[in-house]
């Protein structure tokens, strides 16, 4: 079994145990969020594209006071204890939702947790594992989020009560701290070349990572990639308001829509990462595994312009959103398993927040003059950010390799 397991998904025997709790992690992770996920979309579409701004705004000055804390936190502790405390910190939130539930500071806490706690799950990933491993197995660990995100919709159709909602959330989110203890324990045996001992705080200063973001040309490919990808999201998620506004009037039939579209992207997605992302990588490489769903939207976007109709909408953001799953997500993520850890924690963490949700807030207010030909546009710029940053990683991956000593047995 654990030969058929290894050549099924291209991992190591040794590999095997992380690869599981890796898998669990990302999987209990996603379902918490999207148990929670269709309520938020149906009170979005209920506030209107206007009250979306200034949710969005929100959010980012959140993202904003967070980031020199979680700076912080990253000097003083290592990851094995910085990593259980950010997720307990999220459970007591839920605790204290279930108390008393607000609206705007939901829609706003929940942004903020879908991109804080996903931000910490890949950096402890590229902490773990190195390039070559990333290649091979960060599709069977997106696919365990995959997984999570088909559960989580039908966790919610079948409880359906907020209150029952939230604590089952967070029930599932504090079981993701045996799942990073495991983790670290066999990267405590499986340490990556040259890192220093896991057990060691981060150190330097609190804002390095939005220092080294805002000055490291690859750095700021990733921030411009990134960029391109969330103000076309929600140049999306805006028009996805106005149609489904107009197209389905009934506040419950937007909900299970909203459910019904999430477990066909979540299926889809699972099926791609599990039998197509490594060889996908592969084949691809690293550059055009980035660049094919830019290429996608450019057309999408076009198409949308030219024809607004709901099916339109569905069958675009269906695409669109399976092939940022399965694909752009995990190579996106791979990018960081060639930068010194500070940079992994730090400097993701300020791109994954701060550098998302302004972009976000920033279309957000654009959003009235943005229309879907001029998103194609920027989406032909988010294709060369791939070619770009995809060409990098090649290089520096292929430099490393040349450098690196030869395992016992191999030729010199």
């Amino acid at each position: 079994m654990r030969g058929t397991l290894s050549s099924l998904l291209r991992a190591a025997p040794h590999e095997l145990p992380a690869l599981a709790w890796a898998f669990g992690y990302f999987f209990l992770l996603l379902c918490s969020y999207y148990v929670l996920r269709p309520v938020r979309d149906a009170l979005a579409v209920e506030a209107g594209a206007q009250a979306l701004q200034w949710l969005f705004t929100a959010t980012f000055a959140t993202m904003l006071a967070l980031v020199p804390l979680f700076g912080w936190l990253c000097t003083r502790l290592p990851r094995a204890r910085l990593l259980p405390l950010v997720y307990a910190f999220f459970v007591l939130n839920l605790i204290a939702f279930a108390i008393e539930l607000n609206t705007v500071v939901f829609f706003v806490w929940l942004s903020v947790f879908n991109l804080f706690a996903v931000s910490v799950f890949w950096s402890f990933m590229s902490d773990v594992f190195d390039t070559g491993q990333a290649a091979r197995l960060y599709g069977t660990i997106a696919a365990g989020g995959s997984c999570g995100a088909v559960a989580g919709p039908l966790v919610a159709a079948a409880l359906a009560e907020h209150r029952i909602l939230l604590v089952a959330s967070a029930f599932l989110l504090t079981a993701t701290i045996v799942c990073i203890v495991m983790l670290a324990r066999w990267a405590k045996a499986h340490p990556r070349a040259g890192d220093p001992p896991p057990e060691q705080p981060m150190g330097g200063s609190i804002l390095a990572g939005a220092r080294a973001a805002l000055t490291s040309p690859f750095l700021l490919g990733i921030c411009g990639y990134l960029l391109c990808y969330t103000s076309l999201s929600t140049a999306l998620y805006f028009q996805q308001v106005e149609i489904v506004r107009e197209a389905v009037p009934d506040p419950a039939e937007r909900t299970r829509l909203f459910a019904s579209v999430d477990l066909l992207v979540n299926g889809l997605t699972l099926a791609v990462q599990v039998l197509a992302f490594s060889r996908l990588a592969a084949l691809l490489g690293p550059a055009w595994t980035l660049a094919v769903i830019p290429l996608l939207s450019i057309a999408g976007f076009v198409w949308l312009g030219a024809t607004p109709t709901l099916a339109a909408l569905i069958a675009f953001g269906v695409t669109r959103r399976v092939g940022e799953f399965a694909i752009s997500k995990p190579a996106r993520e791979a990018l960081f398993t060639v930068v010194p850890r500070e940079e992994r924690y730090k400097a993701k963490n300020f791109i994954d927040t701060v550098i998302y949700r302004g972009g976000d807030a920033l279309s957000g207010w654009l959003f009235a003059g943005l229309s879907a030909f001029v998103a194609a546009g920027v989406a032909a710029l988010w294709t060369a950010l791939g070619f770009f940053l995809g060409a990098r990683m090649k290089s520096w991956t292929r430099d490393a390799a040349r450098s690196s000593p030869p395992l016992p047995g191999q030729p010199q």
